[in-house]
């Protein structure tokens, strides 16, 4: 079983995986979505991110972009971090499915 965080707002991407109105927790189990969560992002505090979504069980994030010290911290948490990707929820969870998401130019630029 896997977990994706996805950044979002509304059914989109979110630019930034801080500051976005709430995350997508994508189950996957066998190579099929199994179930989605959106959780209210619980606010932007440096360092607490990773550490909840860990806590809910995320194996990868996605979003349009992060900075640098979040990526850190997301990789010393085992947590892939994929940036750069914008588009509708459904196509990320699809592009992930099919082994074709991966991390493209971070729009974060601080």
């Amino acid at each position: 079983m896997t977990i994706i965080a996805i950044a979002t707002d509304g059914n989109q991407v979110a630019g930034h995986f801080g500051r976005c109105p709430n995350y997508t927790l994508v189950t996957v189990e066998n190579g099929k979505e199994t179930a989605r969560q959106i959780i209210d992002t619980p606010g932007h505090q440096p360092g607490f991110l990773p550490q909840f979504l860990q806590e809910k069980g995320a194996s990868c994030i996605v979003a349009g972009g992060m900075g640098p010290m979040a990526q850190n911290l997301f990789s010393q948490r085992g947590i892939e971090v994929v940036m750069g990707i914008g588009g509708s929820i459904d196509e990320i969870v699809h592009s992930y499915l099919k082994g074709t998401l991966s991390s493209g130019r971070n729009i974060c630029d601080h």
